[in-house]
C-alpha cells in the first residue's frame, strides 16, 4: 500500500492526475496523520476534516486534472489569510469569530489549482513575533519539540515539517516565512514586491509583507510559487555562473551569529563554488540606523493591524508593541527610510547576483508561553536569534531560506539566499543546486 503522507506535492499531484490515487484518499490519509500527531506539534488552530473531504470530492469531480498543477494536494493556510467559511483569528482573542465570506486571492488560486485546504495554522497574536504561541495555541518544532517552531508562520511550517501536509501557505513581514522554515528544515521564498498578491491580515505592513510557500523541496516551492503568482509552472534550468557574495555578519550591531550557522553558510559557499559560481566574502553596507528602521516599521505595522481591535483583549506584549508603533505610522507609510536603504544596497547587488548568509543567528527559543512574558524579553529573544531577515522586507527584494547542515541537537540548520528584484526563480535554481549536492531529510521522524 502506497503511503501519501510525507510525499511531495509534485508526487501527489502527478499520482492524482494519473489516477493512481483519488483526492479523497490523499486528504483522508493526511487528516489521519494530523489527528495522530498534532497534539504533540500544535500546528493547527482548526482542522477542516469534513470540509476537506468534501473539497477533495469536488476536485475529483472536476475532471480537468491535466490543468491542475496541485491536483488533490492537501494544503494548510496561515490563520491571517481568509478561508471561505472559516474565521480568521490571527492568533488573538480580540479578533471576531466570524466566518469569512470568500477566500483570500492566494487561497483561491491554490484551490483553483486543485489544492484541498485541510486547516488553518497557529500564529502568534497579530503575527508579530518570531515564536508561535498564544491564547489559541503553541506550535513546536517537529524536529525538536522543546523548541518553538518559530514565527509567525510557525504553525504552517510545523505542519509541513511533520508531514501533515506537503505544502503550506504563509507570509513574511520581517522574516515570518524564513524564520520558521529555517527552524523546521523547510524551503521557503519570500517573493519580491508585486510577484504574489498581498493584503495579509488588515495590512501588508506598508508593503513589507509577502505571501509565499513553505515546502520540503525546491521543486514544491517553485510549483507553489508559480500558482500563487499565477504564472505558468516554471521548469528547472541550471543557472550560469553567478557572482555570489558570502556574508557571516549580522546586520544588527551587537548580535553575533553562532558557530553552527556560520559553518552551514561556509558549507553552502563551498557547494556553490564547486557548482561553478564565483564566490567571495563580502558584507553588504548595512547602515547603523538599520535597527531603528526595523523597529519603527515592526511596531508601526502592529499598530496598524491593532487599531480597530479592543486593546483590552490583546496580550500585554502586543499592546505594548502597538502603542510604541502608533507615533511612527506616518513615518512608516511614507516609505522614505525603505527607499534610502534600497539606494544604499543597490550598488552591492549591482556587483553581486546573489547574497548568501546564515538564515538565523542561533536556534529558536524554548517553546512555551512567550505571550505571557514582557515585551522587552520577547523583542530581545527575537532579535538575538533572527537578525538577518528584516532588511529584505524593508527593501522588498526576494529572499529564501534553504536547509543546510544540522545543529548539535540534530535539528536542521539553514542558510539565506537574497537576490535583486525579479530573481525569484534564479534563487530557486541556486537553492536546487544546494539541495542536489547536500540533500536533506524532508520531514521530522515523529512516528
Amino acid at each position: 500500500m502506497t503511503t501519501w503522507a510525507g510525499r511531495t506535492a509534485a508526487e501527489i499531484s502527478a499520482a492524482v492526475r494519473e489516477k493512481r490515487v483519488t483526492p479523497r484518499e490523499v486528504a483522508a490519509e493526511h487528516l489521519a496523520r494530523i489527528e495522530r500527531l498534532d497534539g504533540r506539534v500544535g500546528a493547527f488552530r482548526t482542522v477542516r476534516a469534513e470540509a476537506a473531504l468534501a473539497e477533495a470530492d469536488e476536485v475529483a469531480a472536476r475532471g480537468d486534472f491535466a490543468g491542475l498543477p496541485l491536483a488533490g494536494v492537501p494544503v494548510a493556510v496561515k490563520d491571517n489569510l481568509a478561508v471561505r467559511g472559516e474565521s480568521t483569528r490571527v492568533g488573538s482573542a480580540a479578533t471576531p469569530n466570524t466566518p469569512a465570506g470568500e477566500d483570500h486571492v492566494t487561497v483561491a488560486r491554490l484551490r483553483a489549482a486543485g489544492a484541498v485546504v485541510v486547516g488553518l495554522t497557529n500564529v502568534p497574536e497579530l503575527c508579530v513575533f518570531g515564536t508561535t504561541d498564544g491564547v489559541l495555541g503553541t506550535a513546536r518544532n517537529p524536529w525538536d519539540p522543546t523548541r518553538s517552531a518559530g514565527g509567525s508562520s510557525g504553525g504552517s511550517a510545523a505542519a509541513v515539517a511533520a508531514g501533515m501536509v506537503p505544502i503550506a501557505l504563509g507570509n513574511d513581514g520581517m522574516g515570518s516565512l524564513r524564520i520558521p522554515a529555517a527552524n523546521c528544515g523547510l524551503v521557503t521564498i519570500k517573493p519580491g514586491r508585486g510577484v504574489v498578491p498581498t493584503g495579509a491580515g488588515d495590512s501588508d505592513w506598508f508593503g513589507m509583507a509577502e505571501n509565499g510557500p513553505l515546502a520540503t523541496t525546491v521543486e514544491d516551492a517553485r510549483l507553489m510559487l508559480s500558482v500563487l503568482a499565477d504564472d505558468e509552472p516554471a521548469l528547472r534550468s541550471e543557472p550560469g555562473p553567478l557572482r555570489v557574495a558570502v556574508s557571516l555578519r549580522s546586520p544588527l550591531a551587537g548580535v553575533t551569529v553562532s558557530r553552527p550557522y556560520t559553518a552551514a553558510t561556509r558549507e553552502a559557499a563551498g557547494v556553490l563554488m564547486k557548482a561553478g559560481h564565483q564566490v567571495r566574502r563580502a558584507d553588504p553596507p548595512y547602515p547603523m540606523s538599520l535597527a531603528v528602521t526595523s523597529l519603527v516599521h515592526w511596531t508601526a505595522g502592529t499598530a496598524s493591524d491593532a487599531q480597530h481591535l479592543d486593546a483590552r483583549l490583546l496580550t500585554r506584549r502586543t499592546r505594548v508593541h502597538a502603542r510604541l508603533g502608533r507615533p511612527f505610522l506616518d513615518r512608516a507609510r511614507s516609505g522614505a527610510a525603505r527607499e534610502q536603504l534600497r539606494r544604499r544596497l543597490e550598488p552591492f547587488f549591482a556587483e553581486y547576483d546573489v547574497l548568501l548568509t546564515p538564515a538565523l543567528a542561533r536556534r529558536s527559543p524554548k517553546a512555551g508561553p512567550w505571550h505571557e512574558r514582557g515585551w522587552l524579553s520577547n523583542v530581545l529573544a527575537n532579535t538575538n536569534y533572527s537578525p538577518l531577515t528584516p532588511p529584505w522586507n524593508l527593501t522588498g527584494w526576494p529572499a529564501m531560506s534553504v536547509p543546510c547542515g544540522t545543529l548539535p541537537s540534530g535539528a536542521p540548520c539553514a542558510v539565506q539566499l537574497v537576490g535583486r528584484p525579479g530573481t525569484e526563480y534564479q534563487l530557486l535554481e541556486v537553492a536546487e543546486q544546494l539541495q542536489d549536492r547536500n540533500p536533506w531529510r524532508r520531514t521530522a521522524p515523529l512516528d
